[in-house]
């Protein structure tokens, strides 16, 4: 524990680094802590980085800051992956748990103990104390190569991350008991967090153990109504720089079993109505190149700031997840409890979603932009984006035409980040009981990452009053960066926005302390 009010560190902002204290909103993709943490002797003393009386523990885990416009680090969880919205869950768990022991009615999900005394939240320092201790134990198990540093954050703000008390009195005991018990309560949820599903040796964690298989290949698409992989450089995220030149790959049907894992707020995904693509069902052929030439539509039309919302959207760090804390930050007088319970919202709004979304994609299998575009054109010339840096061009042949995004290892309908954003949207119009968000983010001048250095020409100033305005960009970005089809990401805003409603109550319950021991 600390001594003193306020911890000195030399060399380590939490302003400016970036921290992994939590789930991937809480920076578990970004692994850079702590570099640097000694300075130099002759150095000049540097600001405290952490006043764990007045201090948000939840606040500094969101890194980097959306409001300057940084690109995010590369981490143990690519920042498109929807395997991070579990991840990001399980860290809004173990902090809710945290901090509800200090709360005057709420209790935990998974942990727990019993109400501290009301003097022992009179400032955040116990609790912070907590969140700290919980999000040690849970990158423990999520993202261990990265515990060294975690651990000499810790001991840079006062803190013993060796301290494994679980004594309930404690802030350090309620912290690891919250840690460890979200992470024994998931840990075989379906998800396959361990990776010994269906085999005893060289454990795959998050890996599929359902036998799911495509219907197409990567070679050859013998019913262009479903699914194809595509075959891809070796590379995940945007950008240049992060391929292993030569290589190639063959997608796979990322985490199918997310369909299978437990939900919170319902029983069964399939309760869940949502019509089935017909605008791709290639026996619909007017309405099959219809869908596909609204794609390419807007492709050929890309603007800078499309560019950029496209890329904004398709990170969870700096997407989404950023409105919300950019929401938390303009009500002041959330503290820290009204923190926990908006994440806790906010990501059992996205997870449930999430499952229900794979429910529906394992069924209808549906194909992919990318796909149709070449069953519908073949070698013909089309107009779009012509890649990095080239502009819109006439003369593409339309099997050399790509997404601006990359094309996602899953099938096409509904479209899992208009969902989610819909979803996630929800539960702050439900907390505030307003539409209300305000947020604004800035692109510097060539910020993305697929046009580094050249997109946008000049900045690009984004502002969205409202959840509302919010949603429907981030549903249609998804049609501008060519992986999903227009009328996917219409039908999914409203199909995600009914896990924001049961998120919200689900949270209710247990703040209000209204729930079963």
């Amino acid at each position: 524990m600390t001594t003193s009010g306020r911890s000195p560190v030399s060399d380590l902002s939490l302003r400016r680094r970036s921290l992994l204290l939590g789930g991937v909103g809480g920076a578990v993709g970004l692994a850079m802590l702590g570099h640097g943490t000694a300075a130099a002797a002759a150095d000049p003393p540097q600001p405290p980085i952490f006043d764990f009386d007045t201090g948000n523990g939840i606040d500094i885990s969101f890194q980097p800051d959306a409001r300057a416009g940084q690109q995010p680090s590369a981490g143990a969880y690519a920042p498109m992956d929807l395997t991070s919205a579990w991840v990001n869950h399980v860290s809004a768990i173990a902090w809710f748990d945290t901090v509800a022991p200090y709360h005057p009615t709420a209790v935990g999900v998974y942990t727990r103990v019993a109400r501290r005394p009301a003097s022992e939240s009179a400032t955040n320092r116990n609790m912070n104390i907590g969140i700290f201790h919980s999000s040690y134990q849970m990158i423990k198990a999520l993202v261990p190569e990265v515990l060294p540093e975690l651990a000499r954050l810790m001991v840079a703000v006062g803190l013993n991350p060796n301290d494994e008390s679980e004594d309930p009195t404690t802030p350090v005991g309620i912290g690891n008991l919250a840690g460890k018990g979200v992470i024994a309560a998931r840990a075989r949820d379906g998800m396959n967090l361990l990776g010994d599903d269906g085999r005893r040796y060289n454990p795959r964690p998050f890996a599929d153990y359902t036998g799911y298989q495509p219907v197409n290949t990567a070679y050859e698409l013998t019913n262009p109504s479903r699914w194809q992989p595509q075959l891809t450089p070796h590379r995940r995220r945007l950008g240049a720089g992060t391929a292993d030149k030569g290589v190639f790959t063959v997608q796979h049907f990322a985490t199918p079993q997310m369909r299978l894992i437990k939900p919170y707020t319902f029983q069964d995904p399939a309760q869940f109505r949502l019509a089935p693509p017909d605008f791709t069902d290639h026996h619909r052929r007017g309405e099959y190149k219809r869908s596909v030439d609204e794609v390419l539509a807007a492709s050929a039309a890309l603007t800078d700031a499309q560019k950029v919302m496209a890329e904004l959207f398709d990170n969870t760090q700096l997407g989404i997840g950023h409105a919300a804390v950019a929401t938390a930050r303009r009500h002041k007088e959330l503290g820290l409890h009204g923190w926990a319970q908006l994440f806790l919202a906010h990501s059992t709004a996205i997870i449930d979603a999430v499952i229900a979304i794979w429910h529906q994609k394992a069924r209808y299998d549906a194909v992919r932009p990318a796909s149709a575009i070449r069953h519908v054109y073949g070698h013909r010339p089309v107009t779009a984006w012509g890649g990095p840096g080239k502009g819109t061009v006439h003369d593409m042949p339309a099997d050399e035409w790509a997404s601006y995004l990359n094309t996602g290892d899953h099938p096409e309908y509904p479209s899992g980040w208009a969902a989610i954003c819909s979803a996630g949207s929800q539960t702050a119009r439900r907390l505030f009981d307003d539409d209300a968000l305000d947020w604004t983010f800035t692109a510097p001048a060539g910020w993305t990452q697929v046009e580094a250095g050249i997109t946008p020409a000049s900045p690009v100033v984004l502002h969205w009053p409202t959840w509302t305005d919010l949603v429907n960009d981030c549903a249609i970005s998804r049609v501008w960066g060519g992986v999903h089809f227009r009328k996917t990401v219409e039908r999914s805003i409203g199909f995600g926005e009914q896990f924001g409603d049961r998120a919200h109550e689900f949270v209710q319950r247990y703040v209000d302390g209204d729930v079963e021991d």
